[in-house]
């Protein structure tokens, strides 16, 4: 017999534990299904663990870097791999044990671990445990795509899921796939001590952002001694003596890359392969993420779907304003919807990249008139004082409206410094708002209305 349930939420991701609170604050008998992992991706696997692994690296750099600022270190400095591991473990724990104890003691709520699948649109069998509910949502999350490249399968390799587990130094890890989750590997990896290439299919590094960024990145990055291979073409993988190899086709470089491990960067999958999405008569769109509209509800009444599992967003933030939006259709009256949000991501390699809005190729496609601004760090107080001068920063404006249109901020400081100007795209304000303001100095804030008062026609 079904067990009855008002709500019942399917995985335990950014968005899912607060649906449930919020569900159960409103008088809602909620089930929550969690099959692994309680948080999902960004708090055992994503964002948290490879933040605090980031910090470790980011230690050892500035360690390193002691002479630079008359600091003297005797002896070189070493990494102890098992120690970091264990401080981003008990980091992990401490958010993992979080949600599972909040979930587990809520009120009106009932946690059933294991894998929940549609039998109908409103029946999730748990195990033996059959329920049904009026209101599902779906937060499954997504998981690391392993490409059907020729070899793969004969050879072991990581995901940015697995090597979590890694408490060791690898001699040479080669990373294939030269977006966000590989560059933060590949520098965390070469500031831990190994050899590092990085081996991409496409002509530059995050194709998603401008030119100019991709290649202060890439400088960045091989000024740190990363290898970088671009035009990437007819990949394959193959055992080798020393661990792995590579075979690719490139502008340049050797043939064959060999190294002891390799890491899969490649992007990810949502998690629907097993939900039985079609019993339920949800639709999916042709990279199986399930389509919702503006307030994230699937084609089906009753049902939604949040989190990276609806591809209009892969991030924890997007996850948590699906949320959001979600219950604010639901109660509180108040019609949001996700073309309201504005894109904002930030890339941690170090110096980290802040961005928001549309990009300059995304403002020249439009073919509206705009402005350009654009700043070198190296002209930033705050930068030199601290010897970090990489990077720049550049915000697009409309030349008629005067609002902001876009920015990117890659540079010590960007992913914080940039949301002054994302607050002022959400009031709709023009930019002269920001540019009158009288920031602290010295900071990397206060070059953002010195940036905005030079402006130039975007040609």
């Amino acid at each position: 017999m079904a067990q009855k349930f008002d709500a019942i939420v399917i995985g335990t991701g950014q968005s899912g534990p607060a649906l449930a609170a919020r569900l159960t604050k409103e008088g809602m008998k909620t089930a929550v299904i969690e099959r692994k992992l309680f948080g999902g991706t960004c708090v055992n696997v994503g964002c948290i663990p490879t933040k605090a692994l980031v910090a470790s690296a980011r230690a050892a750099h500035m360690a390193r870097r002691g002479a630079d600022f008359g600091v003297a270190i005797a002896g070189p400095v070493e990494v102890d791999m098992k120690k970091v591991k264990a401080r981003k473990d008990a980091i992990v724990r401490q958010s993992n044990e979080g949600v599972t104890n909040w979930l587990k003691n809520m009120q009106n709520c009932t946690v059933f671990h294991g894998h929940g699948r549609f039998e109908s649109a409103h029946s999730v069998r748990v195990d033996d445990a059959l329920l049904e509910a009026e209101k599902v949502f779906i937060n499954v999350g997504a998981r690391p795509f392993v490409p059907d490249m020729a070899g793969i399968s004969d050879v072991d390799y990581l995901t940015s899921s697995s090597i979590m587990e890694m408490d060791f130094l690898p001699e040479h890890l080669i990373i294939i796939g030269g977006s966000y989750i590989g560059l933060e590997f590949a520098q965390m990896y070469r500031r831990f001590g190994s050899r590092v290439t990085v081996v991409e299919m496409g002509d530059r590094l995050i194709a998603r952002d401008d030119e100019d960024v991709s290649a202060a990145v890439k400088e960045i990055l091989e000024d740190e001694g990363i290898e970088i291979r671009l035009n990437a073409q007819c990949l394959s993988v193959s055992g080798h003596a020393q661990g792995v190899a590579v075979q690719v086709e490139c502008d340049s470089g050797a043939p064959e890359i060999v190294g002891s491990h390799i890491l899969l960067a490649v992007g990810r999958r949502p998690n629907t392969h097993d939900l039985g999405l079609e019993e339920a008569g949800i639709t999916m769109d042709a990279r199986s993420f399930i389509v919702v509209d503006e307030q994230l509800r699937t084609n089906v009444p009753g049902v939604w779907a949040t989190g990276d599992v609806n591809g209009r967003g892969a991030f924890t933030h997007t996850s948590y304003n699906d949320y959001e939006i979600v219950v604010a259709n639901l109660f509180d009256n108040d019609p949001r919807k996700l073309s309201d949000r504005i894109t904002a991501y930030g890339l941690y390699v170090d110096p980290p990249l802040g961005r928001v809005g549309m990009t300059e190729n995304e403002v020249r496609a439009t073919g509206r008139k705009a402005l350009v601004g654009k700043m070198m760090m190296a002209r930033v107080g705050r930068a030199r004082e601290r010897s970090e001068t990489q990077g720049f920063m550049k915000v697009l404006i409309d030349a008629e409206s005067k609002k902001i249109l876009g920015a990117a901020l890659l540079g010590i400081g960007g992913d914080e410094v940039v949301h002054s100007i994302l607050d002022i795209m959400y009031t709709g304000a023009p930019y002269t708002t920001i540019q009158r303001a009288m920031p602290i100095h010295p900071t990397v804030s206060e070059l953002i209305p010195t940036m905005l008062g030079d402006l130039k026609p975007l040609e």
